[in-house]
């Protein structure tokens, strides 16, 4: 039976992407692994690989279509025997929305007999459980319960091959049936776009397209701004220390090739405070928070058109040196939008630095499910008061901490900026 491949979802997030290429042809021959497509998401352009073998019947979406919805059919693959005569006759496959694979074909060639439409996919704790469609009839004909089969497939899908090899077990009683929530009312978000091209109807203008990244950036932070109740807390920071400091380690790594940048330090006294502080180091999960172990600090990248937060996960526990090199090498593959989505994803913490392009302070966004972002300002020459309480000159950063008031209350906040403070001015503490 031929096999609908479906658009898949290449993060938890993906709703849409657009089919940048095709790797195949109709008639090419298609093995479990080969490179199929680019598909290209709001983040980063992804290969997606098959999981069946075959031979690429149909192509249904053309390279370069935008707006491709996850888990429409987007090709047909054909198993040995068949042709594009049995392309009309493939029963629909149930939509999942799932991290979609190469869906597996039924029983070969010659059958006059279509098989019988794969059972819809199951559910277990409210979450679908996302196994191809063949998976999900050999299951229904052997009465497997899915929930208790762990899948091989691309992002744990449950394929052929599982369930062949499982014997059978009760399943698991399906949970009732919730009353459909009343339809939240759709949020304001300024006038519509007829409204505005006829205010500015008698004035020259050019359209710009919005491509996926800064479409999902605007529909995102629109909602975190109006969902999340944010308050802010301000420190000045001073760098005199940091900066001898930093000086005197670029000295001695200098044989190595590394070179430290403040940004690093910063990364590095965020990630020590969420340890210093842990109850602030959790984020918020809709009727609970989630309270980590380990301090995953997210750092904002500028690219072309928007921005990625690549993660760097156990940062409390890695060196300045790893730090600094983790970072340059997730920011250049940022700006070449290389990264793989779980190095944009998690963490509980971000940063967001403009200081190096001279703004001495700001107030950034939360980036949901996140509880706080530091906001970094320039560090400036100022005239401060010496501990000798005499007026001298130092440098000066300005720091704003937005903060999830769901997460984090006022006096925790202000804890963890003053460790953030603390770090930074003691940096030498940062080594022990």
């Amino acid at each position: 039976m031929p096999t609908e491949i479906l658009m898949p979802a290449l993060s938890p997030t993906m709703e849409e992407g657009t089919l940048a290429k095709w790797h195949v042809k109709e008639g090419d021959t298609v093995s479990s692994g080969d490179i199929m497509a680019e598909i290209e998401t709001d983040k980063a352009t992804m290969e997606f690989e098959a999981v069946d073998e075959g031979v690429m019947g149909k192509i249904l979406i053309a390279e370069g279509t935008e707006g491709v919805k996850v888990n429409d059919v987007i090709a047909v693959l054909l198993e040995d025997g068949e042709s594009a005569d049995d392309i009309s006759a493939t029963p629909a496959v149930a939509p999942e929305a799932a991290p979609a694979a190469a869906a597996e074909a039924g029983p070969a060639g010659g059958s006059d007999k279509a098989a019988p439409p794969a059972p819809a996919a199951p559910v277990k704790d409210g979450k679908r459980i996302f196994a191809t469609p063949l998976a999900r009839r050999i299951a229904a004909d052997k009465g497997l319960d899915l929930a208790a089969i762990a899948g091989s497939g691309p992002h744990g899908r449950i394929v052929k091959a599982d369930v062949e090899n499982a014997t059978a077990a009760p399943k698991a009683a399906a949970p009732a049936a919730k009353a459909d929530a009343p339809a939240a009312a759709a949020i304001a978000t300024g006038p519509s776009t007829d409204v505005v091209l006829k205010t500015y109807a008698d004035r020259p203008f050019e359209e710009v397209k919005l491509d996926g990244m800064r479409k999902t950036i605007a529909a995102r932070l629109t909602e975190a701004k109006q969902s999340v109740p944010h308050f802010y807390l301000r420190r000045d920071i001073q760098l005199d220390a940091l900066l001898k400091f930093r000086s005197q380690l670029n000295k001695q790594l200098e044989p190595r090739g590394v070179k430290l940048s403040v940004n690093d330090f910063i990364i590095k006294a965020c990630a020590l405070a969420l340890q210093q502080v842990p109850e602030a180091n959790a984020v918020w999960a809709g009727d609970r928070t989630l309270k980590f172990e380990k301090s995953d600090v997210a750092v904002a990248v500028a690219i072309e058109g928007g921005l990625f937060t690549p993660v760097l996960q156990d940062a409390d526990s890695k060196s300045l040196s790893a730090l600094s090199a983790q970072m340059k090498d997730m920011a250049t593959r940022a700006r070449d939008r290389k990264l793989a989505p779980h190095e944009y994803q998690g963490g509980s913490f971000a940063i967001s630095n403009l200081g190096m392009f001279g703004i001495d302070n700001f107030d950034a966004i939360i980036n949901p499910p996140h509880s706080a972002i530091l906001a970094v300002g320039a560090g400036v020459k100022k005239p401060i008061v010496g501990a000798d309480g005499e007026l001298t000159v130092g440098t000066v950063m300005s720091c704003t901490l937005s903060v999830d008031h769901r997460v984090i209350d006022g006096v925790l906040g202000a804890n963890l900026l003053n460790a953030i403070k603390d770090n930074l001015e003691n940096p030498m503490t940062m080594l022990a």
